[in-house]
């Protein structure tokens, strides 16, 4: 079965209507890792832009590069009303993308439970 790839367009704020960066990438969690570590790109570096306040999923790295390359040309309130649409307080929204990330678990033997599984069941009980 072939992995199914994501791709994402993003936008960044160094502040409530700061100043924005809008990227794309296939790695959310990492690619903003970066910016807010100072290793993202020499723009968001100097002007501290590390707030993720906007994104947006696609399954086609064509369709999300035409994405980034058209909302480029936008106006900066097309911008703007995109972000307060889903984000209305621009809040960063970096962590919740880092605690919805999947966690690769250790392999345990086939039938086996780890340890905070046992005693439980699917059931809820």
């Amino acid at each position: 079965m072939a992995r199914e790839h994501i791709y994402f367009v993003y936008m960044l704020a160094s502040e409530l209507y700061g100043t924005l960066y809008l990227g794309v990438t296939n790695d959310l969690v990492r690619r903003i890792g970066e910016h807010r570590n100072g290793r993202g790109s020499a723009f968001t570096r100097k002007y501290r832009i590390t707030r993720l306040v906007w994104f947006e999923v696609h399954h086609d790295i064509n369709v999300a590069i035409q994405r980034e390359k058209a909302m480029k040309t936008w106006p900066r309130a097309w911008k703007t009303n995109l972000i307060e649409r889903d984000n209305p307080h621009w809040q960063d929204l970096y962590p919740g993308v880092v605690d919805a990330r999947p966690v690769a678990l250790p392999a345990l033997p086939s039938g086996k439970m780890g340890p905070a599984h046992k005693g439980q069941d699917d059931s809820g009980g």
